[in-house]
């Protein structure tokens, strides 16, 4: 059983940066593709990035490109997402989320119906 948690959310004001972590344990952290979504209240959750195996090919939803920057570190079995230039759409609470599957199918998806494991989320709040 893979178990994930999420740091780092809080309070920041537009233009700001926030780093947010997910810690990995469990099964072999190194054979996910990991991905980072988010959600707001009576919404879809909605994919914002996603990483391969190595950490090649990031793929970033358009209304985040340029702004947040996706890595993992398979030594210590986190991924982390750097936000900067936060806007107040991008308040959201944030999920950190696995792709077991990922390793047989070499997809990197930005489906959450694949995402088999997910972190109990992360608020960030950002003021206008």
């Amino acid at each position: 059983q893979v178990q994930l948690v999420e740091s780092g959310g809080g309070l920041v004001q537009a233009g700001g940066s926030l780093r947010l972590s997910c810690a990995a344990s469990g099964g072999t952290f190194s054979r996910y593709v990991m991905g980072w979504f988010r959600q707001a209240p009576g919404k879809e959750r909605e994919f914002v990035s996603a990483i391969s195996w190595r950490g090649g090919r990031p793929d970033y939803a358009d209304s985040v490109k340029g702004r947040f920057t996706i890595s993992r570190d398979n030594a210590v079995n986190t991924v982390s997402l750097q936000m900067n230039s936060l806007k107040p759409e991008d308040t959201d609470v944030y999920y950190c989320a696995a792709d077991p599957g990922s390793w047989q199918t070499g997809r990197l998806s930005r489906d959450k119906s694949v995402y088999d494991y997910w972190g109990q989320g992360t608020q960030v709040t950002v003021s206008s």
